[in-house]
């Protein structure tokens, strides 16, 4: 259930003498947007996650969703959230759906606000049972709950309750609805109330007297009016009301490290099957390399992502991880779930790790972001135990839940007090992939950042991925993680790491350039950038001719450190110029978010210049030509000697 305003829990008991824990969860005023929200906090509320496999027991915890007439057939999120009532990996074991029917949407008529005969018809499609009831009858109405409750826990599936019913007064205290419902208002005014109605049924038969029905109404009134007095009372001496704390000091250096004996023992499970088990072919090649021991070779991005989730779980953190085809991975990388070539059965090694003390969910999600989305991020909220992680296919598709972003993920505790440490997996890079496959928005999460509210990780190796993930499943201040996760790098070579960054080094904030750190004296110029397009910068020809250069990457651009930039920059007493580079256009990417909390604080002789793409309406180009000479374009410009910003508006 959901309201609008901090999450409220109570433990009444029932007539029968049993106790029923209600909680009513937070809610915006964005129609219906809650809907996933509720579903995913009680599937973590059914969820028992100690052990290396999940327990669920459907019937302790029961979703109830109050639907608008108008909201429930518009708002395209209530089709998103019952088509996720039987998928393996997001049933709640059915949801009690109540649409309250006051036969109008604010000013809007019903024939204006649909095009379906009934406001509860969009259920159809899922094969849900729909029972229409008139809200005058009070009778009925328990009857239809009571029905529904029974089909609900027989079936476990949803039932949709349609409460035709009217609104007396207006949509709030302000509002007049005979302006625009003249008729329906003059008839509502003649028509007796729901308690007139039941009193004058429950006198017919002898079951209550007039005079008693009245002692009862005039005893209820006045309950609720001493309860207001009440309340008018204490507010002239009511205690200033403070939002919730957020805590944006430091965040603390956390112990991310894992033991080589560990993890070559992780990744000798992580690469078995059973007995019996026909691996496709072209897939156990790309295994065979993995089997190689960890300290002979180079760990890739997946490779580390595996290593950091088995890590967890055998420490006893639980694990969820959902997304777009993220068993196998968009780019065909991860591959957790294995399927028998001959027989299509799936097995899933870090679902048998030995040890495991804790569950690792995997589910691949229907193709939708809104409702998968909020159902991870009310999972999240819920299970502060573990570690969510939701996967995007590209990183722009998040913006099909901006909802969920804006309303819940980066206000959620400012607005209610309400933690979460849902991680966002988003891939983002520059690869001449066109407008709709390059940006996963970077720049929009870091507007919303503020006051420690979430934290914006951009990595450029797997250790530091690696790192990353565990650090978030450990941190003691909870909070969401967006990562912008890599696509071409996850087989670049030069980006992938080696054991020792995984089991001595731990989490780089920021990684200073590897080939100047001996030599600081000599450097110039610094050039400050983030994720992939370090890679570009470092494959060049020209960097081994800038000589007076050196390439720091800001891996965690928020929570920013400013301090730490500017101890690193000191470091190189010589440097006289100082440049961030991106791929983004000027007005995308980080280069903003790192201006105004760096330069203010810069020696005198330093700005920040930039380098990159001029700003732009669309992320990226449309064509392939088109973006190669753009990256060709800022790569020199930003290992020459005089950076040409960003170039003439009109090129590329």
């Amino acid at each position: 259930m959901s309201c609008w305003r901090r999450r409220f829990s109570c433990s009444p008991i029932t007539p029968n003498g049993k106790q029923v824990s209600v909680t009513l969860l937070a809610n915006p005023s964005h129609l219906e947007a809650v809907d996933p929200v509720v579903e995913g906090w009680t599937r973590a509320e059914q969820t028992r996650r100690k052990g290396p496999e999940p327990h669920f027991d459907r019937t302790g915890t029961v979703p109830i969703l109050i639907h608008g007439d108008a909201a429930f057939p518009a708002q395209g999120v209530v089709a998103e959230v019952l088509n996720l009532a039987k998928l393996e990996g997001y049933t709640t074991g059915g949801t009690l759906h109540i649409i309250a029917n006051n036969q109008l949407g604010f000013t809007t008529d019903p024939e204006e606000g649909r095009s379906t005969r009934y406001a509860s018809d969009v259920a159809k499609g899922f094969d849900l049972p729909i029972i229409h009831v008139n809200a005058d009858d009070i009778t009925a109405c328990v009857s239809a709950v009571r029905l529904a409750t029974a089909f609900r826990q027989k079936f476990g599936r949803d039932v949709v309750i349609d409460l035709i019913g009217y609104r007396r007064f207006g949509h709030n205290e302000t509002d007049e609805p005979a302006y625009t419902q003249p008729l329906m208002y003059e008839a509502i005014k003649e028509h007796p109330t729901v308690r007139d109605i039941f009193a004058a049924q429950l006198i017919e038969e002898g079951l209550l007297g007039a005079e008693d029905a009245k002692a009862r109404s005039e005893s209820a009134e006045s309950r609720l009016a001493n309860a207001h007095q009440n309340v008018k009372a204490s507010a002239a001496h009511a205690p200033q009301i403070s939002r919730p704390p957020m805590d944006a000091t430091p965040e603390p250096d956390i112990k991310t490290t894992v033991s080589a004996e560990v993890l070559e023992s992780l990744n000798r499970q992580l690469l078995s099957v059973r007995e019996g088990f026909t691996v496709h072919p072209k897939l156990a090649r790309q295994m065979d390399r993995r089997k190689t021991p960890l300290a002979e070779r180079e760990i890739d991005w997946a490779q580390a992502e595996e290593l950091a989730f088995a890590s967890l779980i055998t420490g006893g953190i639980p694990v969820r991880l959902t997304g777009q085809d993220t068993e196998r991975g968009t780019f065909s990388q991860r591959h957790l779930v294995f399927h028998d070539a001959r027989t299509g059965k799936r097995w899933a090694p870090i679902q048998h790790l030995v040890g495991a003390s804790a569950t690792f969910e995997l589910h691949n999600s229907p193709l939708s972001e809104y409702a998968a989305l909020g159902f991870e991020y009310g999972y999240s909220a819920d299970a502060s135990d573990a570690l969510v992680c939701w996967e995007a296919q590209f990183g722009d598709f998040t913006n099909g839940a901006q909802v969920v972003v804006d309303q819940f993920i980066v206000s959620g505790l400012a607005k209610w007090g309400q933690p979460s440490r849902l991680t966002l997996l988003l891939p983002h890079a520059y690869e001449g992939g066109g407008p709709e496959h390059s940006s996963a928005r970077l720049e929009r999460f870091l507007q919303l950042a503020a006051e420690g509210n979430i934290r914006v990780f951009y990595p450029s190796t797997p250790a530091n991925y690696f790192h990353a993930l565990r650090r978030q499943a450990l941190h003691s201040r909870p909070r969401p993680l967006v990562i912008m996760t890599p696509k071409s790098l996850l087989r670049l070579r030069p980006s992938w790491s080696r054991l020792d960054d995984l089991t001595v080094h731990g989490f780089r904030r920021l990684i200073d350039d590897p080939m100047m750190e001996s030599h600081r004296e000599d450097v110039r110029r610094i050039v400050l950038c983030t994720g992939k397009v370090y890679y570009d910068l470092i494959a060049s020809p020209l960097r081994a001719q800038a000589k007076d250069l050196a390439i720091v990457r800001l891996e965690l651009l928020e929570p920013f450190r400013t301090d730490d930039v500017l101890a690193l920059i000191a470091k190189y007493s010589n440097v006289r110029q100082l440049a961030w580079v991106q791929e983004e256009p000027m007005n995308m990417g980080a280069y903003w978010h790192v201006k105004r909390r760096l330069e203010p604080r810069l020696p005198k002789q330093l700005t920040l210049a930039y380098v990159g793409r001029p700003e732009r309406a669309s992320p990226s180009e449309g064509y392939a030509m088109a973006h190669e000479a753009q990256e060709e374009r800022i790569v020199q410009a930003a290992l020459s000697q005089k950076p040409d910003s960003a170039g003439p508006p009109g090129s590329g």
